[in-house]
């Protein structure tokens, strides 16, 4: 089963190695981490998507809870939260197809970042089913290149 979990750490150097490193000992697979400074610049929030069974989560949220440098592990995984994804995707285009990846990206709601002769690079923000279907339909156009986040979430409470 998917977990999704939100650890807050003080911003220093090795603590992301040091909470990665729980999850692979304990055989979690982290399938997307996403970190970055909080409103506070003292403080980084992880956002971890991880497979495994509930047992072993409740084991490593507890080694979580034990590092100096960690201030509060947040399982989001069955609570009522707001997760997005973000894709850059570099598409091929000419004048035969330039309307239709248009369109497409207009119903996606998607932002044109940058239009040259041969490509365009769009970005779509969303849920991961949104991302993942945006990706596949482009497919049949060319993707010559992608970048895509992990998921970050926030509770609603």
């Amino acid at each position: 089963m998917k977990k999704t979990i939100a650890v807050l750490v003080e911003n220093h150097f090795g603590v992301l190695t040091h909470v990665s490193g729980l999850f692979s000992a304990r055989g979690f697979n982290i399938e997307s981490l996403a970190v970055g400074e909080t409103e506070d610049p003292t403080v980084s929030r992880m956002t971890i998507v991880a497979e495994g069974d509930d047992k072993t989560l409740e084991q490593v949220k507890k080694q979580l809870n034990r590092l100096i440098d960690v201030i509060k592990v947040i399982d989001l995984t069955d609570q009522d939260f707001v997760g997005r994804e973000m894709v850059l995707i570099k598409v091929k285009i000419d004048g035969k197809n330039r309307s239709e990846i248009l369109q497409i990206a207009d119903t996606f709601q998607a932002k044109i970042d940058d239009v040259k002769k041969e490509t365009v690079i769009i970005e779509v923000t969303g849920d991961g089913n949104k991302v993942k279907s945006f990706i596949e339909i482009m497919k049949p156009f060319g993707i010559t290149e992608m970048a895509r986040t992990g998921r970050i979430a926030m509770g609603r409470k």
